[in-house]
């Protein structure tokens, strides 16, 4: 753990600063140099407000790795003048929690507010996580937790009803690109060297840090120093660095331009054309460029019912407990899951009868949106409705010897209607023909009637 208060100096201000990572030089001071998290820190915003306002209570910063987490804190620290107490929940049990207690209460009689960041506060046990809750009951510390996880799963409930939960969102590219700059022109990155990179590959660099501030600075610090040096020191980052920097020659795909579209395509359409050799690699291709594989498993599961439908039932299954799994453990292990998903989709007997079914009765809702439900499967829960003949002449179907019976559902106007039109692949064979004897079994009484 590592105590600061109001009166250190910046870190960039430090002899040793030109030793330390280009992320760490950069680090940001005020919240007019903190990039992203508009929809907190803009103008006008509650967080903003609050610091500003120098009315921080207790919270929970909820995010993904790089967002700003720590740098938040440490800026909230300086514009509120408190003491900083940088408290790791990795290397630190109760012993270290108590001894961190006993300095805030010693800042407290001397009137200076302390805050404790703990970092990675999702590791703390409960016993660990209770050890907390007294000092801030009592204000003797502002506590600021910092977790990658869920707080309503994490953190206790009685620490986190005592804490304000801040959602920090992943950086967009064009946040990271605008930080990227900013390492290229200050003197704390390469304000004071030539440096010569293409905007192009800046773009890059973001897409490929994929909302991470510190991944996307590191990308740089090392493809510049990998670059091509010119006689009189300039340095030229080139795409060949850049690719060989990050072992990535898809590096320039942009997830939200075109070849995000075509990748996406071309696996699907793999998939459907049951070639799961073409379908991994396009997988593959996605993966690495640093697509989101949340956003693969849901179009996998789509594909699940869209292409495969009732032709595999378990197919849906597979798809939802893969994506399940990415959500779990993520990258790069999930990458096996989407695989076998991929796989079995490619492998699976094809029917598109579900989606055929909805698109047509999609068309014939829109067109006739105000169709009466007939009274027959009407509910009747008032004595008013029952004499409206609501519900008159209901069949149970399961009081009847095959389980059927002849009551109409549809409205007059849609009666004949067709919508599922089962194909005969794999396990709809089954039910192509049991659709086939029920559609028989009405005819026929149809014809007694």
């Amino acid at each position: 753990m590592r105590q600061t208060s109001l009166f250190d100096l910046p870190e960039a201000e430090h002899e040793d600063t030109a030793s330390q990572p280009l992320a760490a030089r950069l680090r940001p001071r005020t919240l007019e140099e903190y990039v992203g998290q508009q929809h907190l820190l803009g103008e006008g915003k509650v967080l903003r407000r609050l610091i500003e306002g120098d009315r921080i209570s207790s919270m929970i910063f909820w995010g993904p790795p790089g967002v700003g987490k720590t740098t938040l804190a440490r800026i909230i620290a300086q514009r509120t003048r408190a003491a900083f107490i940088d408290f790791s929940a990795v290397t630190s049990g109760i012993k270290e929690i108590r001894t961190v207690m006993e300095r805030a209460e010693e800042n407290r009689r001397f009137g200076e507010k302390t805050i404790l960041f703990v970092d990675e506060i999702h590791r703390f046990n409960k016993a660990q996580q209770d050890a907390f809750l007294p000092y801030v009951e009592k204000g003797s510390i502002l506590l600021i937790g910092a977790t990658t996880e869920n707080p309503s799963f994490e953190i206790n409930g009685a620490l986190l009803s005592r804490c304000k939960v801040f959602v920090l969102q992943a950086l967009g590219a064009e946040d990271l690109k605008a930080l990227l700059r900013r390492a290229l022109t200050d003197p704390r990155g390469f304000g004071n060297d030539d440096v010569r990179i293409d905007d192009d590959l800046l773009e890059a660099i973001a897409v490929f840090a994929n909302g991470d501030a510190r991944a996307a600075l590191s990308t740089l610090e090392m493809a510049v120093l990998n670059g091509d040096m010119a006689a009189d020191g300039a340095v030229t980052v080139t795409r060949e660095t850049l690719e060989q920097c990050t072992s990535r020659k898809s590096l320039l795909y942009d997830k939200n331009g075109e070849e995000h579209y075509n990748l996406i395509s071309a696996l699907h359409k793999s998939m459907r054309n049951s070639d799961p050799d073409a379908a991994v690699y396009w997988l593959a291709r996605m993966l690495e460029a640093g697509e989101d594989p949340m956003y693969i498993a849901r179009r996998v599961t789509r594909f699940a019912s869209e292409d495969v439908g009732l032709a595999d039932p378990r197919a849906l299954q597979i798809a939802v407990a893969a994506a399940d799994a990415c959500h779990l453990i993520g990258m790069p292990e999930c990458n096996v899951h989407l695989t076998q998903a991929v796989v079995y989709m490619s492998l699976a007997p094809k029917s598109n009868a579900m989606e055929v079914a909805y698109n047509e009765a999609k068309a014939d809702a829109r067109e006739m949106l105000a169709e009466p439900v007939p009274l027959v499967i009407r509910n009747a829960p008032t004595r008013l409705m029952a004499d409206l003949d609501y519900g008159k002449g209901y069949q149970y179907a399961h009081d009847a010897a095959d389980k059927l019976t002849d009551m109409q559902c549809l409205p007059d106007s849609l009666l004949g209607r067709e919508y599922y039109r089962p194909d005969g692949q794999g396990e709809e064979a089954a039910l192509k023909r049991r659709l086939e004897e029920i559609k028989a079994w009405k005819r026929e009484r149809a014809g007694d009637a």
